[in-house]
């Protein structure tokens, strides 16, 4: 079931776009019970939404007629939010809901206040989505997120600290760009100042982000765009691991699963050799195990022990909770 805001959204929606609604059809179409549509519309009515409700067993729910709707009641973070799922599905991972999204997109923007709708519009203005993930990794905090965006729209330079994959921690002094949202990780691409150069911070090892005030003139990016100087940086990192394996599947079902994280290469019309190259072995593991069919490791042998690894890890779940938690317990 989506959760509440979510699904809140959606029967807003729908009141929206149909003059009346029988109750057991609207619950249907949300995948609630009865009484929970009675405490989303009490929600939308807590929010100032005119929802007018006809009592029996033929009852309904529909707005007032030619009422004005008051803006969307939501916060910054719900916000923020909002705008990065409906971005998310817009880049058309699932498939028939990337147009969906952009109404929805445009709907919700619409009805914010006008505060919150500078806010959104600074983000879906300054971020370039890309149609290549990566391995999944932490979302954005919203608020990093929000202030970026506005300096990214307003030529603001910008102060910020910055972890390194190694760890090593530095201050940085940038001119900001670009936001670059590849699968569940954000970049943001800028031209370093103290370094001279364009660089692409991640943005989950990014504190304290901070406009200083002072405008700038863009300078131009050398590449043709901020999604293709990312992939470029992404594509270049060391990659220990390279992963091969023999999937007893056809190529395109395969490909459907997976196929977005690695290469996929049909053998014959049932199997298929999967390549990925990573710098962690779990991503592999889970990717080749939702797969749903037999599978063989050619290499790295690293790979091999960790799938034991995991294998006996699930096997002692069958048995029971380790026996120090029991002891705890």
């Amino acid at each position: 079931m989506a959760n509440t805001s979510t699904r809140t959204l959606r029967l807003l929606s729908l009141l929206q776009t149909h003059k009346y609604w029988p109750g057991n059809e609207l619950a249907g179409r949300l995948g609630v019970s009865a009484r929970t549509l009675r405490r989303d519309i009490d929600r939308l009515r807590d929010l100032g939404y005119p929802v007018e409700a006809q009592r029996g067993v033929e009852g309904g729910y529909q707005l007032a007629a030619g009422a004005a709707l008051p803006p969307l009641m939501v916060d910054d973070d719900e916000a923020v939010a909002l705008v990065i799922g409906l971005q998310t599905a817009m880049q058309g991972m699932v498939e028939g809901v990337a147009e969906s999204s952009v109404r929805a997109l445009a709907k919700v923007v619409q009805v914010m206040p006008p505060r919150l709708r500078r806010r959104v519009e600074a983000i879906r203005a300054m971020t370039v989505p890309a149609d290549w993930g990566g391995r999944p990794g932490p979302g954005p905090d919203p608020e990093a997120l929000t202030t970026i965006a506005l300096a990214c729209r307003d030529s603001e330079r910008m102060r910020f600290s910055y972890t390194a994959a190694d760890g090593r921690r530095s201050e940085r002094y940038i001119e900001p760009h670009r936001l670059v949202s590849l699968g569940r990780r954000w970049y943001l691409v800028a031209f370093d100042l103290t370094r001279h150069d364009w660089r692409s911070f991640r943005l989950d090892r990014l504190t304290a982000p901070a406009g200083d005030g002072s405008r700038f003139r863009p300078r131009e990016l050398p590449t043709a765009d901020a999604a293709e100087f990312v992939r470029a940086g992404v594509d270049n990192m060391p990659r220990p691991y390279r992963i091969e394996a023999l999937v007893e599947a056809p190529a395109e079902t395969v490909r459907e699963r997976i196929g977005r994280w690695g290469s996929v290469e049909a053998v014959d019309s049932g199997r298929c050799r999967v390549s990925m190259t990573t710098d962690s072995l779990d991503w592999p593991t889970m990717a080749l195990g939702s797969l749903e069919a037999e599978f063989r490791v050619l290499e790295p042998p690293e790979l091999l022990t960790q799938i034991r690894a995991w294998g006996d890890r699930f096997g002692r779940a069958q048995s029971g909770p380790p026996e120090s938690l029991v002891r705890d317990s």
